[in-house]
């Protein structure tokens, strides 16, 4: 009698839609080392959320999609965001009339649902579309095929008066289960939302805890938060706890589903941003893009983990890296958030901010993220910068303007070379992309206004691609001057993980007699 013994160790490409690595080995086998039997491949599915733009009236939002060209993915593809359900609650409702009326609201708003906001039809095309008011919803989407590797969707929000001043700008996001938000606040003087966004068919639960400078605040309502399908939930963090704390760190996480998260902002004084999540805990991280011309930073940072961390604090500026004086190191109590007051350390020079572990043989992971204020008195004007991966490969930041661009590069290791394309603009016959070779030293930050599109229309998409050196982090400042304010709003560019590694096909048959 004969027995066969089939092993496959196969690449599927489905698996890059969503999980991007991923390693078969037949049972007894010897593993392979990944680069032996990795292949690079397009991604072939991407999602991604967008929060709703404001409760103000005022407010004026322009919405921009864009997916980078380049090789891989289908020969067809999709690309498309289209509004996120309203929450409707009617379970108890006893009258016939009014329960009609609500069921015929939710059809239509269904139907609504189905229309596309934004649609990419071709990659190296940025597509734009705008809402205006409060009514604004928040977007849920997918990307496929060849319109999937890079997909990137920017969400620019302008209030010019009111509590919710400011430029506020966000990168949609890729649904997730855990999120770190550094700088967020439940002070006096905050209106602090978080937006929960579910893109998928059925319900999420999230929970939120807070963390101040003293260790976790008391909250009995962050708990089991439910995201109903394809829906969107905000929830004002001074409303789940009695304490005001006026630096502290939100963690969201999902016990089912998966959801987009980022924080609306609101200073009384100081104006609002959008605050995104920090890279994942780690013991080294990178904030790039300080302004020039700022006039106060300040660091808030937590350490998850059962371990304190010491961590030193170096600004790497245009020429050089350095401490400032007075903050060389910060101490962060496990499950406490920390904060020092930079002031103006960039006094008038571009800069990015670096923290690594004082001793080497204990880089505990931690969080961290910068509050940085442009002008004074009643011209201020806040934005935030997370702590974010490299660029890697390639990133992406759609929404530049033919003025207010300012592009952030720092090289925290090895010099570093990286190409910059600045896309065709969104309107007709919007010009051709244009691209750009840069140096970045290592140990420095380089701020350059990207060269826009010959004859552009509308607005264009930055691409930064890593061609030689070490790790680059990136980040796009927009400026928009209102009354005398220099309104102004930062967005970090990590890799967009449009490539991914799969398995190369192998497959090994043997005949074995019994």
């Amino acid at each position: 009698m004969k027995s066969t013994h089939l092993s496959l160790i196969a690449g599927a490409a489905v698996l890059a839609a969503v999980t991007g690595f991923a390693t078969v080995t037949a049972p007894g086998a010897p593993a392979e080392p990944a680069a032996k039997s990795a292949a690079l491949l397009p991604v072939e599915r991407a999602g991604l959320v967008c929060p709703a733009p404001s409760n103000s009236d005022l407010a004026e939002t322009q919405y921009t999609a864009f997916t980078p060209a380049g090789e891989g993915g289908e020969a067809k593809g999709a690309a498309e965001l289209k509004p996120a359900l309203p929450i409707v609650d009617d379970e108890d409702e006893t009258d016939p009339k009014k329960a009609k009326k609500a069921e015929e609201a939710a059809k239509k708003a269904k139907a609504k649902a189905e229309k596309p906001v934004l649609a990419v039809k071709e990659p190296g095309k940025p597509v734009v579309a705008e809402a205006n008011g409060s009514s604004a919803p928040a977007l849920v989407g997918t990307a496929t095929g060849k319109l999937a590797p890079g997909w990137t969707a920017q969400q620019t929000t302008e209030v010019t008066a009111g509590g919710s001043r400011g430029l506020l700008g966000v990168t949609c996001t890729a649904p997730d289960t855990d999120f770190w938000f550094p700088g967020a606040s439940t002070a006096k003087s905050r209106q602090d939302y978080i937006h929960l966004t579910n893109p998928d068919d059925t319900g999420a639960v999230a929970d939120i805890e807070l963390y101040g400078p003293e260790g976790a605040l008391k909250s009995d309502v962050g708990d089991g938060i439910t995201v109903p399908a394809r829906s969107s939930v905000a929830v004002l963090l001074s409303t789940l706890t009695a304490e005001a704390v006026d630096q502290l760190t939100a963690h969201v996480t999902t016990r089912s589903g998966r959801i987009g998260a980022v924080v609306m902002s609101a200073d009384d004084s100081a104006g609002s941003d959008w605050i995104t999540a920090s890279e994942d805990p780690s013991g080294t991280l990178v904030m790039p893009g300080i302004p020039a011309d700022a006039t106060s930073v300040q660091l808030v940072a937590f350490a998850p983990g059962e371990d304190d961390a010491d961590v030193k604090v170096q600004l790497m500026g245009k020429n050089a890296t350095f401490s400032p004086a007075g903050n060389a190191t910060l101490h962060i109590k496990s499950s406490m958030t920390a904060s020092a007051d930079l002031k103006d350390l960039t006094r008038g020079e571009p800069g990015s901010l670096r923290l690594t572990p004082v001793r080497k043989d204990r880089a505990t992971p931690i969080v961290a993220a910068l509050r940085v204020v442009r002008g004074k008195g009643d011209k201020q004007e806040i934005a935030y910068i997370p702590a974010t991966g490299p660029v890697g490969a390639r990133a992406t930041v759609p929404d530049n303007r033919a003025k207010g661009s300012t592009l952030s590069l720092t090289a925290p290791g090895a010099t570093a070379k990286v190409k910059v394309t600045a896309s065709a603009g969104s309107g007709g016959g919007g010009g051709e992309p244009t691209v750009e070779t840069y140096t970045v030293k290592a140990g420095t930050t380089l701020a350059v206004t990207p060269k826009a599109p010959e004859g552009l229309k509308g607005s264009y998409a930055l691409t930064v691609e890593t061609t030689s050196g070490g790790p680059v982090h990136a980040s796009r400042s927009l400026a928009l001057a209102s009354d005398g304010v220099q309104m102004f709003t930062v967005q970090t560019l990590p890799d967009d993980r449009g490539m991914v590694e799969v398995p190369s096909a192998r497959q090994d048959l043997s005949v074995l007699d019994d």
